[in-house]
């Protein structure tokens, strides 16, 4: 048995939600933020059987596609302007972080 925990962006949450639910997995999604961009995620932990982690990871790939973005950077405060950017910069966001872990004993009451 594994445990999956995936970080994925708020607006691909509802989406691999509905598709986990249709494929029949069940997930814990959790709220969470994102250090880089300070920015809403979503995390799953999904408790899965070892020989449906492929399928999963395909579910989670299918949905949870990267893509470009433009972002206003966060002015330095107190810190080091030389290298302060003041327009928007595009930077990749959505996509998912996957965690596989294995799991010795897992129990449902």
């Amino acid at each position: 048995m594994k445990l999956i925990i995936a970080v994925v962006q708020d607006k691909d949450s509802a989406r691999l939600s509905d598709a986990l639910v249709k494929a029949d997995f069940r997930a814990t999604k959790l709220a969470s933020t994102g250090g880089f961009l300070k920015a809403g995620n979503t995390t799953f932990l999904i408790g899965i059987e070892d020989d449906k982690v492929a399928d999963l990871m395909a579910i989670i790939k299918k949905n949870c596609e990267s893509r470009e973005q433009l972002v206003a950077p966060i002015s330095p405060m107190g810190g080091n302007a030389d290298s302060y950017v003041p327009y928007p910069v595009e930077v990749q966001v959505g996509g998912a972080t996957v965690f596989t872990l294995p799991v010795d004993q897992f129990e449902q009451f």
